[in-house]
């Protein structure tokens, strides 16, 4: 639970295990996919980096990333703020497939996403984005359950932890799939896994979260707010940026059904969670499996109310009941 202190901000961020890692680490993590910029169109660099600092000032020391984020822009940000800070923060960071495809798609092998030279140069390219010796996380930006038995990538990504690049290797799961990590949990070769889990989409609950608790991994619960649409911000006039990636997932009719869907959300709200986002942000953290919750940032005022919810209070039963009934099983994807 969290530290009771109203004068050090740092000291109200509740810090959370990260599985067997031996890391603590906050409630809350920066995803920083916004601040690459190239799907979310709006990134300021200047604006990044004032939203990284404030993350940190305030307790966030997990810091989510890929190679592919604006072409390695995310990285460079989140490498020049590390460097710049005296406080231990953790980077982790993501091999993406090679082909590129996100999902990755049935029976495509691995050879054909992560083959060997790939992962090694992946690792070495995020290396230098970041401009760090060794990243803290190194996961697979996608994964199939079936890889698990092919042959390829075990060695080389196996060998970036033993070389010292990578302190500990985790994977990302794909979209609403989250049944097929399971094996991959249960084989002991990941150090944690990486999953969308929120109020719309709670399946992990099921049997994924469990199973991390009971094998020690830790859970980076990503999409919180999904993709946007649990702030509470969006109807059916709402317009993106043209060439924000968010024009294709909230697509057609989408937009009214969220509206629909969040505007039945809103009259939970009360005393446990003032706004939608922060209940979407205390409904991950109300699972004792999850290690931290991702949401993106790229704004101090966004920073500000995402820690917020870092207190280490629990939604309670009766609530948790309720939004149970919200579950709201689709792929936007």
């Amino acid at each position: 639970m969290a530290e009771s202190s109203h004068g050090d901000p740092q000291k109200m961020m509740e810090k959370r295990r990260l599985g067997r890692t031996g890391l603590d680490v906050s409630a809350v993590g920066f995803g920083a996919w916004g601040i690459g910029g190239t799907m979310w169109i709006g990134a300021k660099d200047d604006e990044s980096l004032r939203a990284l600092h404030r993350a940190i000032d305030q307790g966030v020391n997990l810091l989510d990333t890929a190679l592919v984020y604006g072409e390695g822009r995310s990285e460079r940000l989140v490498g020049e703020v590390v460097r710049a800070r005296r406080e231990e923060v953790w980077v982790a960071t993501k091999v993406p497939p090679k082909n590129l495809d996100w999902p990755a798609k049935k029976g495509v092998p691995v050879a054909k996403v992560f083959p060997a030279d790939h992962i090694t140069r992946s690792c070495e390219k995020s290396l230098n984005n970041l401009r760090m010796e060794r990243v803290d996380l190194l996961q697979l930006h996608v994964w199939r359950d079936e890889w698990l038995d092919q042959d390829g990538w075990r060695d080389a990504f196996l060998a970036l932890k033993k070389g010292g690049k990578a302190r500990f290797l985790g994977i990302s799961v794909n979209d609403h799939e989250p049944a097929s990590a399971l094996r991959a949990v249960a084989s002991g070769l990941f150090d944690t896994v990486q999953v969308i889990y929120n109020i719309f989409d709670p399946t992990p609950a099921a049997e994924l979260l469990p199973l991390c608790r009971t094998r020690g991994v830790g859970v980076l619960a990503r999409v919180p707010l999904d993709e946007g649409g649990l702030t509470g911000t969006i109807t059916p006039d709402t317009v993106f940026p043209e060439g924000d990636w968010r024009n294709g997932y909230f697509a057609g009719d989408r937009k009214r059904q969220v509206f629909e869907r969040t505007e039945a959300l809103k009259k939970l709200l009360g005393p446990e969670a003032e706004t939608l986002p922060e209940l979407a942000l205390r409904f991950c953290l109300s699972h004792d499996a999850v290690s931290t919750v991702i949401p993106g940032m790229r704004r101090g005022a966004t920073v500000d109310a995402n820690v917020a919810a870092a207190d280490g209070r629990r939604l309670s039963p009766s609530l948790l009941a309720e939004l149970a009934k919200h579950a709201w099983p689709r792929n936007f994807y």
